[in-house]
């Protein structure tokens, strides 16, 4: 099941760590704060016990959202910047 996983955290090196994280899940980075990707239950749970380790009881809002795949595919996206990550002109 598709899986969006949205996050606010200030301080920087737990912020990487939880962006290293999802990219060790094979999640793609979709915006600042906020990946997606597939996880099944197992994975789901596995990737809470990490983000629950790592973020321990500093200050930290995390969500992970299950998307059914009839939901997922109704999904809009609007992307304007280049492969590099700046802006089109």
């Amino acid at each position: 099941m598709n899986h969006f996983v949205i996050y606010d955290i200030e301080d920087d090196k737990l912020r990487t760590k939880i962006f290293e994280t999802c990219k060790d899940y094979g999640l793609r980075h979709a915006q600042y704060s906020m990946f997606f990707g597939e996880l099944n239950h197992n994975r789901r749970e596995e990737i809470f016990l990490k983000f629950k380790k790592i973020i321990g009881r500093k200050a930290a809002r995390l969500v992970i959202v299950p998307v059914c795949d009839k939901d997922f595919r109704l999904v809009k996206s609007l992307n304007t910047y280049d492969e590099s990550g700046e802006e089109d002109a």
